[in-house]
């Protein structure tokens, strides 16, 4: 399904991966990432989270390890496959569920205020919104605000949001041959392929938003959040440290009032 008829364009690809996404790099430190988040977001056995772009599950399950309740929604139907198979392979069936669901339209799949903590990490949702078919010259604020809305209208009041972003600064500093960095729009395209688990390749664009420390600040205030701090991270070495341009992406922790 295109942009222009309401897909996304990253479901195709989702859909071609399936497993395979886990055999990349920046998936293998999902205990580490875990650990941390439980701490940053006071989670506690029993809690209910949301996982907004959840991939093939790997955070949610490693949540329902540690007793909280999850619900995973992705746009992609083969993610939500693979994660549902794994929940139910590790003996997590009651503890984490994987729907298939929108981002920019949450309120559909994940009723609003239900919820202790949300999350979307590594892209998963929110960054994605900036592909060719929704670009139209548009700051990437103003292409994921409704996206990071309906993250923190999930959470209860009190409830608080985990969201990464990539970062504009080491975008800048570190721009690849195969990248190329729309100044305007914040967006990075990136020409690549994907492989599935047989590995079978196809050619892959991939557009990513890239956000300052500031501009997610600002962001979270925009939507209703209030912004708790903005951490310094590496995929797998996740942390309570300030902002750094060497780091890949930044870690928004937010809470929603009341």
């Amino acid at each position: 399904m295109s942009e222009a008829n309401g897909g996304h364009w990253f479901e195709a690809l989702a859909d071609h991966m399936g497993s395979a996404y886990l055999r990349y790099s920046f998936t293998k430190g999902t205990e580490q990432e875990v650990d941390v988040l439980v701490d940053l977001l006071g989670l506690e056995p029993g809690d209910r989270v949301v996982d907004v772009g959840c991939g093939p599950g790997r955070h949610a399950l490693a949540l329902a390890e540690r007793g909280m309740t999850v619900l995973g929604v992705d746009i992609s139907a083969r993610f939500v496959e693979v994660a549902t198979d794994a929940a139910t392979t590790a003996g997590l069936s009651e503890r984490a569920s994987f729907i298939v669901g929108d981002a920019r339209d949450l309120g559909g799949v994940a009723a609003p205020g239900t919820f202790d903590a949300a999350i979307s990490l590594c892209q998963g949702a929110f960054g994605l919104a900036g592909g060719a078919g929704a670009r139209n010259g548009l700051p990437a604020r103003e292409l994921d605000e409704p996206i990071l809305a309906g993250i923190g209208q999930a959470v209860r009041p009190g409830g608080r949001v985990a969201v990464s972003a990539f970062s504009s600064y080491f975008m800048m500093r570190h721009l690849e041959d195969h990248d190329t960095f729309d100044v305007e729009a914040g967006v990075n395209h990136e020409v690549t392929e994907v492989r599935d688990e047989l590995g079978a390749a196809v050619p892959a664009d991939l557009w990513t938003s890239c956000f300052t420390p500031r501009e997610l600040r600002l962001l979270a205030r925009m939507v209703g959040l209030e912004p708790q701090a903005v951490h310094g991270v590496t995929p797998g070495d996740y942390g309570d440290r300030p902002p750094s341009a060497d780091r890949p992406e930044f870690l928004l922790v937010a809470l929603r009032p009341g």
